[in-house]
């Protein structure tokens, strides 16, 4: 067995994970742009509350707090994402 085919899969197994790692990074750019705009019509939503009338409508409150949830699960996935891409790096740095 020569000494550059028993390094391929080893090099396979690495650009893998490199295209993975680019992945996941842009993935969470998108879920961060995401994130940033629900908040921002969230915080639309809430001054629009607040100095709209005082009185909200069920549709008004409904969209607040779908809004809210939707932030919520985007923090959790953003979360996962982050997790995954540092157990990526350590494996990386493990083979260097």
């Amino acid at each position: 067995m020569n000494v550059d085919d028993s390094f391929e899969p080893l090099e396979q197994k690495v650009r893998r994970a490199a295209e993975l790692v680019r992945h996941l990074r842009d993935e969470n750019r998108a879920l961060t742009d995401e994130l940033r705009r629900a908040r921002t019509r969230l915080k639309e939503t809430e001054h629009e509350l607040e100095g709209g009338s005082s009185k909200a409508t069920g549709d008004e409150v409904g969209g607040t707090d779908a809004l809210g949830r939707e932030v919520k699960a985007l923090r959790e996935e953003r979360a996962q994402l982050r997790a995954r891409i540092a157990k990526l790096l350590q494996v990386l740095d493990g083979i260097e």
